[in-house]
């Protein structure tokens, strides 16, 4: 049975909440009284629809219905879950929850996304206390999984744990906050960078853009994937969490930051410490942890790189200071492809997925269409080469950081017609896999086949005719 969410307030947070209930098949009731509402959540549902199911598999449940309705009681009748996304201000939600309360079945739960408030101080003065938490996501919503679940003692473990329970059939991480307390866990943290960081700008130490790149370069890459208190268990070595608190921990009294504000390092707070970071990771030794934070890093490197921004835009730049030239003789085989396998191009059997094959002989295919002349500005004035078969033949396991390298061939090169043949060798002259590859030069404009410009067909036939004089590679 499809179950229904009501989102009262379709702002940047509310419009996440909706897009992220609505692609997991609930169905939608929609309640704000801003006259721009639909056209604002039509403009987020169409980056959510855009952006969410990439991070699958699999095809998401069939998207459910939307209702926008003119009143909270309309909103919240007969629904499972009611999420409050109004302004910052305490007495509007009051105002809001006493309507919502008055009109939301009795086993709804009714969550708040306020990043401040206590669910004690929404809780007051309403008739059903029991079924307002804090539910503080992150936006955008419908991505980043995290909510604060933080409920007070009015809420009874029913509540908490329904909450989590549809939360986390959403894909999202319900983290439950155990004793309320203003701003939560995450906002406070963040908020203790934010004051840091404005007094860099203020002292004339940083700009904003400097405080960012401090961040997507650096240590933020690292939080993203373990955290603070995992990161700094590896900072600690082989000595753990209690080892990098000797080491580093008065470092707090020293004036480094605006923040001095700091707890005393006592036996018992170290070993408190030590006990949860060993409770969290002690299953897992130093070089193994620094493996899979190594692993992790690549992956969302590879990501950025892959969208040329942040850390990755470096990469790209980088890599491209150390590309070799083009291939310069042409009659013996082209070497294309020098380079090692990712991680992330490894599957559940430990060796290279059979995409990524294709992924390596596409890339040596470029190498040999920028070698005729097909380059970046070919492409930009509306010619390249489309690929229309590829026949590939797997010889052998290549594994994560196996270095390749790949001998290509030009079997054919006439008209609109480049057939490629490709060799991958591993670095100890085994043949791993070939392709042999059909390429038809197109139109970028109408998208369909015509001839090569002249000067790129010449330098195409010429690698052909030195080609043809070779033993035929696929007899190999």
């Amino acid at each position: 049975m499809t179950q229904t969410a009501a989102i009262i307030g379709g702002g940047v947070i509310g419009g996440g909440w909706l897009a992220r209930f609505l692609l997991n098949g609930w169905n939608v009731n929609l309640f704000d009284p801003d006259p721009e509402a639909e056209r604002k959540i039509a403009a987020v549902l169409e980056n959510a629809r855009h952006a969410l199911p990439m991070l699958y598999d699999v095809a998401l449940p069939a998207e459910g219905t939307l209702t926008v309705c003119t009143t909270i009681e309309q909103a919240v009748s007969g629904v499972d879950w009611v999420q409050e996304s109004v302004p910052e201000r305490l007495d509007l939600k009051h105002k809001v929850f006493a309507d919502i309360v008055a009109h939301a079945p009795a086993d709804a739960v009714i969550g708040s996304s306020t990043s401040g408030f206590k669910p004690s101080e929404l809780q007051q003065g309403l008739d059903r206390p029991d079924a307002v938490v804090v539910t503080h996501p992150f936006n955008p919503v419908y991505l980043l999984p995290l909510i604060e679940l933080v409920p007070s003692p009015a809420n009874p473990v029913s509540v908490i744990e329904r909450a989590k329970e549809i939360l986390t059939s959403l894909g999202m991480f319900p983290l439950h906050v155990r004793r309320e307390i203003d701003a939560h866990i995450a906002d406070r943290f963040l908020e203790a960078v934010w004051r840091e960081g404005l007094w860099l700008i203020k002292d004339g130490i940083a700009t904003t853009q400097e405080i960012d790149d401090a961040i997507r370069y650096g240590f933020g890459l690292r939080w993203a994937q373990m955290g603070l208190f995992e990161t700094y268990r590896i900072a600690g070595g082989e000595e753990g969490m209690a080892h990098f608190i000797a080491q580093f921990g008065p470092c707090l009294q020293w004036p480094w930051t605006k923040l001095m504000d700091v707890p005393e390092l006592t036996d018992e707070l170290i070993a408190q410490i030590a006990d949860q970071s060993d409770a969290q990771s002690g299953h897992l030794s130093i070089r193994q942890l620094e493996r899979l934070r190594d692993n992790n890093l690549i992956a969302m490197l590879r990501a950025l790189k892959g969208e040329d921004a942040a850390a990755g835009a470096l990469i790209n730049a980088h890599e491209a200071t150390i590309r070799p030239a083009l291939p310069g003789a042409i009659d013996g085989a082209m070497t294309t492809i020098e380079r090692v396998i990712p991680t992330d191009w490894t599957d559940y059997n430990g060796h290279m997925n059979e995409s990524r094959y294709g992924q390596v002989f596409s890339d040596a295919a470029d190498i040999v269409m920028q070698t005729v002349g097909a380059d970046a500005d070919y492409i930009a004035a509306g010619l390249s080469y489309f690929t229309v078969d590829i026949q590939i033949k797997f010889l052998a396991e290549t594994h994560a950081g196996a270095r390749v390298n790949v001998q290509s061939y030009v079997l054919v090169g006439e008209g609109k017609k480049m057939r490629l043949f490709h060799q991958m060798f591993g670095e100890d002259g085994t043949l791993m896999a070939t392709g042999e590859q059909m390429l038809i030069h197109v139109s970028l404009e109408t998208r369909r086949a015509c001839d090569p410009r002249a000067d790129v067909l010449a330098k195409l036939e010429a690698i052909a005719a030195a080609h043809s004089a070779l033993p035929d590679p696929r007899g190999v």
